[in-house]
C-alpha cells in the first residue's frame, strides 16, 4: 500500500494536525495510501534521549532517526509540518512539563561537571536548536508562492503599513570583527578527518577532535570578536536613545542554538550594562547571564538574599534606557525578555510590513533601531528598508514574487548550532588542521569570542545549481545567486556555481550571480515592476528570504509552497513557518479559537499526492491532487479561512469546508468513475448539512479549552477540541470503512 508520512509537531500545527489528519486519511484511503504518523515533537524527541528511564508505556519510538533514514530513501514522501526549534527555556520548559506527567527524566544540567551530567545535557542539547531539518533535508529547497494563492492576494490584498521618508527605522550593523569580515574557507582536495585546536600561551586545547570531511567539501572557520561585539551594542544603546527610536536586537537564538544565544547575553548586559557593572559577579555567579533573557534572569532574582535591590535597579535601567520594542506590551514582555520571542526572519519583514514600526511599552507603533550585530545578512533588511522610505510601501496588488532555490541538502551550511561553534575559552590561536597536521584555517582570538565552523559538501552544491537551472528553466524567471565576493565562503561557492552552471543548458536563461545587498535591490526594484525574480541562496539567507518576500507578498510565510526533492528520489514537503504559533496556542487555552491557518498542510498535501502519481503511477492520487487544488483556491476565494476573533470560523471550520469542496470536486470530476461515485453522497451530506456543521463548530469556541499539556497534550483531550461535532466526524469517518 502507499504512503504518506505525516510528521506530529508542536503547538498550533500540532492542534491543526487533530482536526486535519483525520480528513487526509480519509481522503488518501481513497486511493489506496495510508497516511501514517511520525512523532518529532520537541517532547517526543526529549522522552526518546532516555529510554532506560521510561515506563514501557512512555516509551517513544526515536522518530526522527526513522524518519533520517526513510528520507535517503526514493520511496520517501513526508509532509513536514513546523516544529519548535528549542530555545534553552523552551528545552526546560518541555522537560518540566513531562516530569510533571510522571516522566523520570533528570533535570538540565546547567553546569555539568560530572560524566553522568555531561551524558545528560549532551543527549538534552541533541535536542535544542535546528535538530529536526537537517536530518530530514537530504534534497535543496524550492520554495513559491501558488498561482492560485498569489491571485487571490491580488484580488483581497493584506494591509500594509504607510512608509515615511522622514522614518527613522533603520539596521545597524557590525562594519569589522564579525563572522563575515573575519571568514576564512578551503575547498578540501581529498577525503580527510580534521580537528580544530586552540593553542594558547598554556598549550594546546582540542576543541574538536575529529571533524570527517568529504573531496571537494567547503569547510569555513570566522569568529565574532567579543570587545569589538560589545563596544558596537554600546554604541547603539546610546543611538537608540538620542535618537528616541525603540531598541530591538534580531538573532535566531532557536536555531543557532550555540552562538546566538551568547550574543542575546551580550545585548542584554550591554543595554543593562549598569546593573552588571554593581551586581555583574552575583548575577552571573547565579547563572543569571542574560543569555536566556531578561525574564530568566527577573524569575532568578528570587533566589538572591538582595533579589528586590537588584529588581529596582533592573527598573531603573528600564527607565533611563531607550525604550525597548515590545513582545507583549499588556504583559510588559520586552524585546529581550526571552531569546526565543524575536527571530529575525519572522520579525524583520513583519516590521517592513508595519511601516517599519515595533511596538513600545504603550502598545503604539514606533520607529525602531534593529540590531543585527553580524553583518553578513544585514544589508538585505536595510537595503529594503531604504526603499520602503524612498518608495512607500508594497502594493501585494501587483508586486512580482521572489521564489528561492535553497542550498540545504546534507546539513548545508548549518552553523552556529553544532558542535563546530565554541565561546572561547581563552586567548590563543584556534587552528583547523588536516590529518597531517597542517594548518587550513587559523584565527587569533581572545577569551569569550565567538569561534564557528561549517560544512558544504559537494553533491549538494551540484543539486542546488540543477534545480536553480530547472527551475529558471520551467519558470522563465530571471535568476540570481546571492553571494557575497568578500565573505571567503561565498567566493568559494561562486567559483563552484560557475563549475556547474557549465554542466547545464543555460541557453535563453537569465543568470546572474549578485552580492546580497545587490541582489536584493535588483528583486524588490522589479517586483515593484510586477516581474518576478529566483533568488538562488545559501541556507541561512534562504530561511531569511523565504519569510522576508512571503510576508510583503502574502502576509505571510504560512501560504509558501515549499518542495524538497530529496536526492535519493523521494519528496520532502514543508508546510510553511510557525513562528506565530504559540500566540494560537494561548487564545485556544483561553477561548477554544484557533486561527492556525493550514493552508501550508492542504498546499504540501497536494505536491504530496503529485508526487505519489508521478512517481508510482497512482492516478488516483493524481485526481486527489487536481481536486485538493481546486478546493484550496475555492476555499480562499470564498473566504473560508481562519479568523482571528473568537465566535467565527476558525481552523477547525476551515477544515470542514476545505473537506466539503473537496468532496464536490472530487464528486463532480469525471477522470475517475470510483472516486466521483464514492465521494457522491460524502459531497451531498456535507454540503447539505454545512450551515448546521459549520455554526456548531463556531458554537464549540468561547470557552476555556482544556488541552491536558502544552508541549505534550492529552490526546483524549485535545482530539474532543479539535473534533468538537459528531456529525461531522461520522461523515468523515465513514469513508475509511
Amino acid at each position: 500500500m502507499a504512503k504518506i508520512t505525516w510528521t506530529r509537531t508542536d503547538e498550533a500545527p500540532l492542534l491543526a494536525t487533530y482536526s486535519l489528519k483525520p480528513i487526509v486519511e480519509a481522503f488518501a484511503s481513497t486511493a489506496g495510501i495510508d497516511v501514517e504518523t511520525r512523532d518529532i515533537s520537541l517532547a517526543a524527541r526529549i522522552a526518546a534521549q532516555f529510554p532506560e528511564r521510561l515506563t514501557e508505556d512512555q516509551k517513544v519510538e526515536d522518530a526522527l532517526a526513522e524518519l533520517g533514514k526513510m528520507a535517503k530513501t526514493p520511496e520517501a514522501n513526508i509532509i513536514k509540518l513546523p516544529n519548535i526549534s528549542a530555545s534553552l527555556v523552551q528545552l526546560k520548559k518541555a522537560i518540566a512539563e513531562l516530569q510533571a506527567a510522571g516522566y523520570d527524566l533528570p533535570d538540565y544540567p546547567d553546569n555539568p561537571s560530572t560524566d553522568e551530567e555531561k551524558d545528560i545535557a549532551a543527549r538534552y542539547d541533541s535536542v535544542k536548536g535546528s535538530a529536526v531539518n537537517p536530518v530530514l533535508r537530504e534534497g535543496n529547497s524550492d520554495r513559491r508562492a501558488p498561482e492560485a494563492v498569489k491571485n487571490f492576494v491580488k484580488k483581497h490584498p493584506h494591509r500594509m503599513g504607510e512608509w515615511s521618508k522622514d522614518s527613522k527605522t533603520n539596521v545597524a550593523t557590525m562594519d569589522d570583527n564579525d563572522f563575515r569580515h573575519n571568514e576564512k574557507s578551503v575547498i578540501i582536495p581529498e577525503e580527510d578527518t580534521l580537528s580544530i585546536v586552540l593553542k594558547t600561551a598554556d598549550g594546546e586545547q582540542t576543541l574538536l577532535p575529529e571533524l570527517p570531511v568529504l573531496k571537494d567539501e567547503v569547510i569555513d572557520g570566522t569568529f565574532m570578536s567579543a570587545k569589538a561585539l560589545d563596544e558596537f551594542l554600546l554604541q547603539q544603546v546610546k543611538r537608540a536613545k538620542e535618537e528616541g527610536v525603540l531598541f530591538s536586537t534580531h538573532l535566531k537564538a532557536t536555531m543557532m542554538k550555540v552562538s546566538d544565544p551568547i550574543l542575546f547575553g551580550h545585548v542584554v548586559r550591554t543595554y543593562f550594562a549598569d546593573v552588571f557593572d554593581k551586581y555583574g559577579d552575583e548575577l552571573i555567579s547565579a547563572g543569571l547571564n542574560g543569555e536566556n533573557g531578561l525574564g530568566s534572569i527577573l524569575e532568578g532574582l528570587d533566589k538572591l538574599d538582595n533579589g528586590e535591590e537588584i529588581k529596582a535597579a533592573f527598573d531603573t535601567a528600564l527607565a533611563d534606557g531607550p525604550d525597548l520594542a515590545m513582545v507583549n506590551s499588556h504583559k510588559g514582555i520586552t524585546n529581550l525578555h526571552v531569546p526565543s520571542d524575536v527571530i529575525i526572519d519572522a520579525s524583520m519583514p513583519a516590521m517592513i510590513r508595519t511601516s517599519g514600526h515595533m511596538w513600545n511599552k504603550n502598545d503604539e507603533e514606533q520607529d525602531t533601531l534593529a540590531v543585527i550585530p553580524d553583518s553578513s545578512y544585514a544589508g538585505v533588511y536595510q537595503a529594503v528598508i531604504e526603499d520602503c522610505k524612498e518608495n512607500g510601501a508594497f502594493d501585494p496588488t501587483t508586486m512580482g514574487t521572489v521564489p528561492n532555490v535553497g542550498l540545504m541538502a546534507k546539513k548545508a551550511e548549518e552553523y552556529g548550532s553544532h558542535n563546530k561553534t565554541f565561546k572561547v575559552p581563552a586567548a590563543g590561536t584556534v587552528e583547523v588542521r588536516n590529518s597531517k597536521g597542517e594548518v587550513l584555517i587559523e584565527h587569533d582570538v581572545e577569551a569569550g569570542d565567538i569561534w564557528r565552523a561549517c560544512q558544504t559538501k559537494d553533491e549538494p552544491i551540484q543539486d542546488w545549481v540543477k534545480l536553480a537551472v530547472n527551475r529558471a528553466r520551467l519558470s522563465g524567471m530571471k535568476t540570481i545567486f546571492w553571494l557575497d565576493p568578500e565573505r571567503g565562503h561565498d567566493r568559494n561557492i561562486q567559483s563552484l556555481v560557475e563549475k556547474y552552471l557549465k554542466d547545464h543548458d543555460t541557453e535563453g536563461l537569465d543568470i546572474e550571480i549578485q552580492d546580497p545587498v545587490t541582489a536584493t535591490k535588483t528583486s524588490i526594484s522589479r517586483i515593484r515592476r510586477g516581474e518576478d525574480t529566483i533568488s538562488v541562496t545559501g541556507n541561512v539567507l534562504r530561511d531569511y528570504n523565504t519569510d522576508l518576500f512571503p510576508i510583503l507578498e502574502l502576509g505571510t510565510s504560512a501560504k509558501m509552497l515549499s518542495v524538497v526533492p530529496l536526492m535519493a528520489g523521494g519528496g520532502l514537503f514543508e508546510t510553511g513557518a510557525g513562528g506565530s504559533a504559540p500566540k494560537h496556542v494561548q487564545q485556544v487555552q483561553e477561548e477554544n479559537h484557533l486561527r492556525w491557518d493550514s493552508l501550508g498542510e492542504f498546499l504540501a498535501l497536494a505536491e504530496s499526492f503529485r508526487h505519489e502519481n508521478q512517481t508510482n503511477g497512482n492516478e488516483k492520487a493524481g485526481v486527489l491532487a487536481t481536486t485538493l487544488d481546486k478546493a484550496t483556491e475555492r476555499l480562499l476565494n470564498e473566504g473560508k479561512s481562519p479568523s482571528r476573533k473568537v465566535g467565527e470560523n476558525d481552523n477547525r471550520g476551515s477544515h470542514f469546508f476545505l473537506a466539503t469542496f473537496w468532496a464536490e470536486e472530487l464528486a463532480n470530476q469525471t477522470e475517475d468513475a470510483d472516486l466521483a461515485a464514492a465521494f457522491k453522497d460524502v459531497a451531498s451530506d456535507l454540503s447539505g448539512k454545512a450551515d448546521e456543521i459549520s455554526q456548531a463548530l463556531i458554537d464549540a469556541q468561547g470557552e476555556p479549552a482544556d488541552l491536558g499539556g502544552y508541549y505534550w497534550p492529552n490526546d483524549e483531550k485535545t482530539s474532543a477540541v479539535m473534533r468538537p461535532v459528531a456529525q461531522f466526524n461520522e461523515i468523515i469517518d465513514g469513508l475509511k470503512k
